[in-house]
């Protein structure tokens, strides 16, 4: 693709900023969002202020090019024409479920540009999709609110179950819930009729309820999912057999059956790692469930996709880290969790651009050794100045109405310009015990650079003897 000579500077200078800018300029398109809140939304209604426009305000937020949701209606303030009361009214009303299908919708078109840019990516286990849930509690906002401001304790904002495809590592599903101290199990119900057939759904203890058991096998559908002890009922068949060993311990399975309400049973496997060390919370052994066939997944593979629910946990953090995914100014609920999910949306798209960079780098840009965290900050230093350069007509042009294999040859080609080392994780060494600090009380300061000369008398000193 022939590009201008001014967008020609950023495609040298900044590829990984072009390639993440023409991905969302191709998968998250004004009219889709703004298709999305008409069709979604049931109490707000279409008005001079466009849902598209509130999105590119946080997006721009969630990235760093803005401080703030004011500080970037500041930069936008002709644009918009409208006050900036009117942002935040439009914003602490969104509805949750047009936050969720904007997530939804755009993860959908995205998923078919990393399947081409990775069509021969072997699958976590061949026939299956396979999907980690787990639930992300945000952090308490400041009590701008006047009903928190006599409130001592921490408001929190909502929660949200998020869906995490590994295979393509994009976040293809998110279930925002308005009350913070919501048990996660409540929100179950909402996910069950997004289940399909040949789902593997992986997910920790917190999920393993009769309900969401039963639930994902009756709709075909198989599950790995750690047992709760209390919320179940369940029965164990026959004798533990040993497996074999694993990097964290001892590998056993067993059968177990299991009845839901209505008396009804349904015999799983059992798969107990006995572990070298004991978890934060003390446990000595792992029971996973199962319904997987053995032929298809033995004990070994199920112990091992299970690990794999470690990478929602690090994409959470990538999320809090690399983006602003959590704006504590913001208090009212709705607002947050839009931002979260327009964090969700930022983290899919740099997603593609690693996908494109392991398409094209092989072992030098492997996803695991790429940083967010740099990649982030790098479209936070070049993004403000590409919107300023580059016309967003030209944008729309080249890459809007792209196919999915088109804009895959075009990320491939620009991934060719990127250095994988400049973007590549610090790998750091194991963490040193903290040593026992002094009292601050008699001397709270201290001088550094008397504290400096000390430790350099002290080195000269031990020359000398």
């Amino acid at each position: 693709m022939m590009f201008s000579e001014v967008m020609d500077r950023f495609v040298e200078q900044s590829p990984v900023s072009v390639m993440f800018r023409g991905t969302l300029e191709n998968a998250v398109t004004p009219e889709l969002l703004d298709e999305v809140f008409a069709s979604t939304a049931k109490r707000q209604r279409v008005s001079e202020l466009l849902f598209s426009s509130v999105v590119d305000l946080l997006g721009l937020v969630v990235t760093g090019t803005r401080r703030s949701v004011n500080d970037a209606y500041r930069a936008k303030k002709e644009q918009l024409a409208v006050s900036v009361t009117a942002v935040y009214a439009k914003l602490q009303g969104v509805e949750t479920e047009v936050s969720r299908q904007m997530v939804r919708q755009t993860a959908c078109r995205m998923a078919q540009v990393v399947d081409r840019l990775g069509a021969n990516r072997q699958r976590l286990l061949p026939g299956y999709r396979v999907k980690i849930i787990d639930g992300n509690h945000l952090a308490a906002t400041e009590h701008r609110l006047q009903e928190l401001r006599t409130i001592g304790s921490g408001p929190l904002p909502g929660q949200a179950l998020v869906v995490l495809e590994p295979d393509r590592m994009l976040m293809t599903d998110v279930f925002p819930c308005e009350d913070g101290h919501a048990q996660e199990r409540s929100i179950l119900p909402q996910v069950l009729p997004t289940i399909e057939a040949h789902d593997l759904w992986i997910a920790d203890r917190n999920f393993c309820t009769t309900d969401f058991l039963f639930g994902i096998a009756a709709r075909s559908a198989k599950f790995i999912i750690r047992q709760h002890r209390q919320t179940l009922r369940c029965e164990l068949l026959g004798t533990r057999r040993k497996i074999g060993r694993c990097p964290t311990g001892i590998i056993y399975e067993q059968k177990v059956r299991l009845w839901d309400a209505k008396g009804k049973c349904k015999d799983v496997r059992r798969i107990t790692v006995k572990l070298k060390k004991p978890t934060r919370d003390g446990d000595t052994e792992i029971h996973l469930l199962t319904n997987l066939p053995g032929r298809e997944a033995n004990a070994r593979a199920v112990a091992d996709l299970y690990l794999r629910r470690w990478t929602v946990e690090n994409a959470f953090q990538e999320l809090g880290q690399a983006l602003h995914s959590e704006i504590n100014t913001l208090g009212y609920p709705k607002a947050v969790l839009l931002c979260f999910c327009v964090a969700i949306l930022a983290y899919n798209a740099i997603s593609v651009v690693k996908s494109a960079l392991a398409a094209v780098h092989g072992a030098k840009a492997e996803r695991h050794s790429l940083s967010g965290y740099y990649l982030a900050g790098e479209l936070a230093a070049a993004y403000h100045g590409m919107a300023i350069a580059v016309p967003a007509a030209e944008w729309t042009r080249r890459f809007s109405s792209l196919s999915a294999r088109e804009l895959s040859r075009v990320l491939k080609a620009l991934a060719a310009k990127v250095r994988p080392d400049r973007f590549r994780k610090n790998v750091r060494g194991p963490k040193k015990p903290r040593p026992k600090r002094s009292s601050g009380k008699r001397h709270p300061h201290v001088s550094t650079a008397r504290i400096l000369a000390q430790r350099k008398s002290r080195k000269m000193h031990a020359v000398k003897a």
